[in-house]
């Protein structure tokens, strides 16, 4: 029987106008660059979800957000091979500050796009979470069809 590995993640849904919402073009990273994605990263020892999101909104975008602002919004069991993941999304439609781009040694570009007009060179596990019903918390298992 095989021992799982999981690491778990925090990924940043930013909204503005309820339509549209930020990506940011990866590089030098080793993991999809050149694809868009979104603020995220691991979740760090002893620390809860909604601590991770507001890290890494400041270290990737430079922003503040108020534990009150943050709105988990869905879970996904990911496998990429090599190992598997829980990543859980959160939904965020108020913050302090400009966002900038913190990390341009990781972070090509961030821009804004309407969530019906997402580019094609997306992150395809983010994608999926960006096309979900956010008013209602999901879960959805990605990545599953290769391993079998």
């Amino acid at each position: 029987m095989n021992q799982p590995l999981y690491y778990g993640s925090v990924n940043v849904l930013f909204y503005r106008n309820d339509n549209e919402v930020l990506l940011l073009k990866r590089k030098n990273t080793g993991f999809e660059d050149g694809k868009w994605g979104i603020v995220a990263g691991k979740i760090e020892g002893r620390e809860d979800v909604v601590s991770a999101a507001i890290r890494e909104a400041k270290e990737e975008a430079g922003v503040r957000i108020d534990s009150n602002e943050i709105n988990v919004v869905g879970v996904m069991h990911r496998n990429n091979i090599k190992n598997e993941w829980i990543d859980f999304y959160v939904k965020v439609d108020s913050w302090q500050g400009e966002i900038i781009n913190v990390e341009p040694d990781k972070c090509e570009e961030f821009k804004w796009f309407k969530v019906d007009k997402l580019p094609s060179n997306m992150i395809p596990f983010i994608r999926t979470a960006i096309e979900k019903n956010h008013q209602q918390m999901w879960f959805e298992s990605f990545g599953w069809e290769k391993s079998k």
